[in-house]
């Protein structure tokens, strides 16, 4: 059996995305510090642009604004974007003030 997650992945392709450029320094247990720069994100998972030297499955540990430590599955990979799943959904509360955070200005948040 391969390494990394085996993974039963549903369509959350619907879940809101709310646009962000949020960079983070992620945890991987072979490679040490990851430094991941988030593009979109939603209470599943986000998106990452640039260059990642991972694989399918693979794991890294983020820390976001008001939520903390959170870890993250790698789902899909094209070119230099990156999709991620988180391991748990964040609840609403947390999410709604983690976007507030992460885009003060009002104009780019998503309608409520």
């Amino acid at each position: 059996m391969g390494a990394g997650a085996q993974l039963t992945v549903t369509d959350m392709r619907r879940a809101t995305r709310h646009p962000v450029d949020h960079k983070v320094i992620g945890e991987h247990r072979r490679l040490g510090d990851v430094h991941i720069h988030i593009v979109n994100i939603s209470a599943h998972g986000f998106m990452a642009n640039g260059p990642l030297d991972l694989s399918r499955g693979e794991r890294v540990v983020i820390r976001l604004p008001e939520v903390g430590r959170i870890e993250a599955h790698l789902i899909w990979t094209t070119d230099d974007r990156s999709g991620f799943q988180f391991e748990r959904i964040i609840r609403l509360d947390d999410f709604m003030r983690m976007i507030d955070t992460l885009q003060p200005n009002p104009r780019l948040r998503r309608k409520r």
